[in-house]
């Protein structure tokens, strides 16, 4: 089976238009989320990460973005155009694919009621993005709840092993949205403060919004020392929202990855990037299912509290993080965190840690309609 290894990545996100911006924020305890006032159609106050006018702007001048573009193909153009500036690749190659992950994609378009009608279908946005690099391959779109981000990295590694492409680009971005966040608030899900994932005192959700971009291949030797491991997607069938109360979903996923590598024991496990949302249920789940294979000690954390959920995005952003936490032998604090607050008690972050070697990293997500997803990644031992 070919390598799959990881060329090259941006986060376009509230605390910065690079990955190594993104980190330097992360280590300071910075978060994007902030408080936000009700307006006439949006009739209620909440706390959310969004991405500045001047943030916008700023980006559309650094990569030549012409106004022709929506705000969400724009940040998704920054942030390919940012992450190939550090590779060679010749993104118009028939050996290179395109895979988008989004929930909603142009959501915004709804507000011009019956213009662009074009504009609002998931895959005419993702052409748009392929086509503004003159890629001639069809893009690829994962719109699956909240694992879309994960889903759309274990697609590529299938799609490079199999021999369909030589390079992919995998793209995940969203908007917070009066559709998104009308939605999360009739659900009940929405905090009114900034999220505290794994806590005792967790009321729920904040949203975000970003665009990461990871740029994976079978031959372009990588700047970046990580390979991408295993990957699983399953479907607990409990609940339209809710995840499965025994953690059975999550369970399989893990289980699956874990068996595709060759020899794999759990306790090479260094840390694990949870999805942590910040909710009672979701993060009860995922306690149980990690606590399932007796890793209860292995360090993890939930991204959320410095972005907030990023719906589309979030899989990827937070991959992109926890590689980067292996490369650097750093763990991220859980922002937010303080006091335990699952059934099963786990080794949440409280502060950032550092490691003498870090080596294997498990990425885990859920969403809605019961879908789940895991993916292993691992540093290369030449490193």
């Amino acid at each position: 089976m070919n390598t799959i290894s990881i060329v090259a990545d941006n986060i376009f996100s509230p605390l910065g238009g690079s990955t190594a911006s993104n980190i330097e924020a992360i280590l300071k305890g910075d978060s994007g989320i902030k408080r936000h006032a009700a307006t006439d159609k949006l009739p209620f106050d909440y706390c959310g990460a969004k991405i500045s006018d001047d943030q916008f702007a700023k980006a559309s001048e650094d990569h030549k973005i012409d106004s022709s573009y929506t705000c969400l193909e724009s940040m998704c153009i920054a942030s390919i155009s940012q992450a190939i500036n550090e590779t060679a690749l010749d993104l118009s190659s028939s050996e290179v694919g395109f895979i988008i992950s989004t929930t909603k994609g142009n959501i915004d378009l709804l507000k011009e009621n019956d213009k662009n009608i074009k504009g609002k279908y998931l895959y005419h946005f993702a052409s748009r993005i392929s086509k503004h690099f003159n890629n001639a391959n069809k893009p690829v779109v994962i719109s699956n709840a909240c694992i879309s981000g994960v889903l759309a990295i274990i697609t590529a590694k299938r799609l490079l092993s199999i021999g369909d492409y030589k390079h992919i680009v995998v793209l995940g971005a969203d908007l917070i949205s009066d559709f998104t966040l009308s939605g999360f608030y009739a659900l009940k899900a929405m905090s009114p403060d900034p999220c505290k994932p794994f806590d005792k005192n967790r009321t729920g959700i904040n949203l975000g919004e970003a665009a990461s971009c990871i740029i994976l291949s079978t031959e372009t030797k990588s700047e970046l020392p990580i390979q991408v491991h295993g990957g699983a997607s399953s479907n607990d069938a409990n609940h339209i929202s809710g995840p499965s109360r025994t953690g059975a979903g999550m369970i399989s996923v893990i289980k699956s990855s874990f068996g595709q590598v060759e020899g794999f024991q759990k306790d090479k496990i260094d840390f694990i990037s949870a999805h942590g949302t910040g909710t009672l249920y979701n993060d009860e789940m995922e306690a149980k299912a990690i606590s399932n294979f007796d890793l209860n000690r292995t360090p993890i954390n939930s991204f959320k509290g410095y972005f907030g959920h990023t719906l589309g995005a979030a899989g990827i952003l937070e991959s992109i993080l926890t590689y980067h936490s292996l490369l650097r032998n750093t763990l991220f604090a859980s922002k937010g965190f303080s006091e335990s607050g699952t059934s099963e008690e786990i080794n949440v972050l409280s502060k950032h840690v550092e490691k003498e070697n870090l080596n294997w990293a498990l990425k885990t997500a859920s969403g809605f309609g019961g879908c789940n997803a895991a993916i292993l990644f691992k540093k290369r031992n030449d490193v």
